[in-house]
C-alpha cells in the first residue's frame, strides 16, 4: 500500500516572505529596467542588418558599458558567455528578429 505525503504549500515566483515592495520602490525599478534597456536597444538596432539572416531564432546578450555582445542558439549560453567576460555585470538578452522580443504569448 502506497501512502502518499501532502505536498507543502510552496511559494512560486520572486516574492519573499516578509518583505513586500512600495509602489513607490516597484515604479523605481521598472524606471531603473527601462533606462537600462533603452541603453541596450541601440546596440541592437545597428547590429540587427548584419546579423538578422545569419542568425535569425538566436539571442543575443549584450552589455552597453562596452558594446560587447555575445550570440548563440541558446539564450542561456549568450547569458553564460556575457557573464564569462563580463562577470558582475548586468546585460540584456533580446531575441534576433524584427522586433527584438523572443518566447511566445
Amino acid at each position: 500500500m502506497n501512502q502518499s505525503t501532502p505536498n507543502p504549500n510552496v511559494r512560486r515566483g520572486r516574492v519573499f516572505p516578509g518583505i513586500e515592495l512600495s509602489e513607490e520602490k516597484k515604479a523605481e525599478n521598472r524606471a531603473r529596467r527601462e533606462a537600462f534597456y533603452q541603453r541596450c536597444w541601440p546596440i541592437f538596432e545597428q547590429l540587427k542588418p548584419e546579423i538578422l539572416d545569419k542568425y535569425y531564432g538566436w539571442y543575443i546578450a549584450i552589455e552597453p558599458d562596452s558594446g560587447d555582445y555575445f550570440i548563440d542558439r541558446d539564450h542561456e549560453l549568450a547569458s553564460r558567455k556575457a557573464r564569462e567576460k563580463h562577470p558582475n555585470v548586468i546585460h540584456h538578452i533580446f531575441g534576433i528578429n524584427e522586433t527584438g522580443v523572443s518566447g511566445r504569448i
